[in-house]
């Protein structure tokens, strides 16, 4: 006791929970005693079960048809003995406890559910129970027996746990036995239903659409929700994604991202909640194969279920191809002869240390052709140099002609030629100052190095001097393709346009440049993240922020950010970030396409002064 008592005193003893009535009804003794007092007894009346609520372990077995993690199954509960002298009543409802609310579909039809060998009147699912409705065909039963068919889309939870079942009548919760669960302990079940991946070229390191027709079984991707597709390999993915070249069902994408060899889709507004979904990623979207033939799947992701794909074989002949893309041949044969690249040369625009240059490859011959659009040269600088996300390919040409699209993968530069460049043919190619590649900080000797996608190995590397005197350039190697590729129109950007440069810290509205408290940089290797000031300053969007959190308003639609996280909210959804909020020098750091898509803003690239603008 924590007080002095006296003779004669009330004393009231309150014990919130851990004791447990007796099974049966009746009149029990409890004892009450003091260290100096000798123990008294009261009379305790306990009333039948049905009017109380009790717990009993191990009440009942638990059948399933299978036992793998993530497996479709049907489940058997029962016998169980309702206590006392109860029985089941019609109308009255049984609840069921799932071990996990990811087992269960969104709905489960009546005729999926058996009580005691007889159809049920009503199923209702809602988080973890399902809710069933008592038929007068079985009133007066003093058992329940639950059978739920394996059409009734009911799938096992994750392995390396031990499971138990509840079921609720009439203030009673019966336990079941434990049951365990084989497989993988994975938390997001992988399902054995697998899909056909068809693309429109398979050859290694081809750009090709990606079709496939995937079924979720009892799992639904509903509106405004993401499906994740998960690649091969990063380098499939590239820079920039538009959610033009993406569609669900044949609805246009209301957004897609990118983190690392990932894609997260999200379903439009208007999209129809479905377990069979068809997923169409277009030749325009520049997915590209992987560059060894092989074999390979694509897994993919829709509300908590993730299907993994039959292989699909790159280096092959085409599966399926898109009916209006046409194919390309393939130019990968053995070179007959050795081309000689010991006079090829390398040559930077500029030697100043820490300025950006340009660059001027002058291949003397290929030892296998390149097919336009698909074929590519890539250039691979030294640690010092900075490469940007993003190149425009009317700051890149071949022989002449403006790239039919750059890909950026870290120091490497990947240059599409927009025409054919037969083998044993020189390539020259030319970067200008405007791509904003950066000579390092440090002056010293660089080795840049050189390939293709359609040879083996090194083609040659040169070295290349940074804060010393520029070689002399290179002649320029005559052309063997007519210069007939038009060069891509200037972009316009518009007059309330705010243009930002990844690593520069600050931002540029009508004209006049205001300062960032932190520059712009890439995260994940293609996502743009810039200071939470951005939105306040440059878009006049109310933003607060501190080092925890951030809120972004527009309108009445508000975001919700938390540093650290890689989830967001906006209004009442979350949704997954390509990269989590970091917090720099006091400053958060937002995806900026993230707020841009789901504000309504565009984004675009303007290659004249290597800024991303933002406008609406």
């Amino acid at each position: 006791m924590d007080e002095d008592l006296d003779d004669g005193d009330k004393v009231t003893i309150t014990i919130e929970d851990g004791i447990t009535n007796p099974d049966d009804k009746g009149t029990y003794d409890v004892a009450v005693s003091t260290s100096s007092e000798d123990e008294e007894v009261a009379d305790v009346s306990i009333k039948s079960s049905s009017s109380s609520s009790s717990s009993s372990k191990k009440d009942y077995s638990v059948s399933l048809s299978s036992k793998q993690a993530g497996a479709e199954t049907s489940v058997k509960l029962g016998k169980i003995s309702l206590k006392g002298s109860d029985e089941l009543e019609t109308n009255e409802y049984i609840t069921v406890i799932f071990p996990d609310e990811d087992m269960l579909p969104s709905k489960i039809d009546a005729s999926d559910v058996k009580l005691n060998g007889y159809s049920v009147k009503t199923v209702n699912v809602k988080d973890d129970e399902v809710e069933i409705k008592v038929p007068s065909s079985v009133s007066g039963d003093n058992f329940i027996t639950l059978e739920f068919s394996k059409s009734a889309g009911i799938e096992n939870p994750s392995a390396g746990s031990k499971y138990t079942y509840k079921v609720k009548y009439d203030g009673v919760t019966y336990e079941s036995e434990q049951f365990e669960i084989t497989g993988s302990s994975s938390s997001t079940s992988t399902s054995t239903n697998s899909f056909t991946v068809n693309l429109s070229d398979p050859s290694a390191g081809a750009r090709s659409s990606y079709t496939f027709d995937a079924d979720f079984g009892s799992k639904q991707l509903k509106a405004d929700e993401d499906i994740v597709l998960e690649f091969p390999s990063a380098d499939m993915v590239p820079g920039i994604l538009s959610a033009s070249d993406f569609t669900l069902n044949g609805k246009t994408a209301k957004r897609v991202s990118a983190a690392g060899n990932k894609v997260y889709i999200t379903a439009p507004s208007n999209f129809s909640a479905s377990s069979e979904v068809k997923v169409v990623v277009s030749f325009s979207a520049w997915i590209t194969n992987p560059k060894t033939a092989g074999s390979y799947t694509l897994k993919a992701t829709a509300a908590g279920k993730t299907l993994e794909s039959k292989a699909f074989t790159i280096g092959g002949s085409v599966v399926n191809p898109t009916p209006t893309q046409p194919q390309t041949p393939a130019t990968t044969p053995a070179p007959s002869n050795t081309v000689n690249n010991s006079t090829a040369t390398i040559a930077l625009t500029s030697t100043a240390v820490g300025k950006p240059t340009g660059i001027n490859v002058a291949i003397k011959g290929l030892g296998v052709g390149l097919v336009k659009q698909r074929d590519f040269i890539e250039l691979v600088f030294p640690a010092g140099y900075k490469v940007p996300a993003y190149i425009a390919p009317a700051n890149v040409t071949v022989n002449g002609v403006a790239a039919n699209y750059v890909a950026v993968r870290g120091q490497n530069v990947l240059v599409y030629p927009s025409q054919d460049i037969p083998a044993a043919t020189a390539a020259n190619i030319s970067i200008n100052a405007a791509a904003n590649i950066v000579n390092p900080a440090v002056k010293n000797t660089y080795s840049i190095s050189v390939y293709t996608s359609e040879e083996k190995g090194l083609l040659f590397a040169r070295a290349v001097g940074v804060g010393m005197p520029a070689p002399a350039q290179p002649a320029p190697q005559p052309t063997t393709q007519p210069t007939t590729q038009p060069q891509q129109p200037a972009v316009t950007v518009p007059t309330n346009a705010a243009l930002f440069k990844v690593n520069t810290a600050n931002f540029t509205l009508h004209g006049k440049t205001y300062p960032l408290q932190v520059a712009p940089y890439i995260a994940n290797g293609n996502t743009t993240m810039v200071p939470a000031q951005f939105f306040k300053e440059a878009l006049a969007l109310t933003t607060q922020w501190n080092n925890s959190t951030v809120a972004i308003i527009s309108g009445t639609k508000v975001m919700k950010f938390t540093v650290g996280s890689n989830k967001a909210k906006v209004g009442t959804q979350e949704i997954t970030l390509p990269a989590a909020v970091a917090l720099k020098n006091g400053m958060p750091m937002i995806p900026v396409r993230t707020v841009t898509d789901n504000l309504g803003y565009k984004v675009g690239w303007d290659a004249k002064t290597s800024s991303v603008f933002v406008y609406k």
